[in-house]
């Protein structure tokens, strides 16, 4: 008996030392921009996943590319679509925040030259309590991202 319990123990070691560790990161995918022309407007979409233990709050987005970069709420409310300004968006803890079109998005203002199919722009989020993530976001087209501009904006 004391032999299986100890084949027993060895398995359970050896099982967890294989488990995939928790990354406690917050890691981006999927992320995208609309296409746009120079002085409009364009925003960014994607998906941001905790994979911390705590909540996480994205205070900010940076780009070189607009004169301003404003994170934005898009809902609908007796059929009108309204959009406001957030300040702070949260992201719980071991959870995820999608950006998308018709919901939370970054709004991109006063571009300083056309977005077009295939360019790609650089991005950067800043968290509190977290290091910012510096992505390279691709222009793609919102049609085939699943974006008929149902984010409250007028898109080319």
């Amino acid at each position: 008996m004391t032999r299986k319990l100890f084949f027993v123990l060895v398995g359970i070691l050896i099982f967890s030392a294989c488990a995939t560790p928790k990354s406690n990161t917050i890691e981006v995918s999927n992320a995208w921009v609309r296409s746009g022309v120079k002085d409009g407007t364009s925003a960014v979409y994607m998906l941001i996943l905790n994979e911390t233990s705590q909540d996480h709050e994205l205070i900010g987005v940076t780009t070189d590319i607009v004169v301003a970069s404003e994170m934005h709420l898009s809902e609908v409310h007796s059929d009108v679509m309204t959009m406001t300004r957030q300040e702070v968006i949260e992201i719980p803890a071991d959870g995820e925040l999608e950006l998308k079109p018709g919901g939370y998005h970054i709004m991109l203002i006063g571009l300083n030259k056309d977005l077009n199919l295939g360019d790609e722009i650089t991005v950067t989020l800043h968290f509190q309590n977290y290091q910012d993530v510096v992505l390279n976001v691709p222009v793609l087209d919102a049609a085939e991202m699943g974006g008929e501009g149902m984010d409250g904006h007028h898109h080319p």
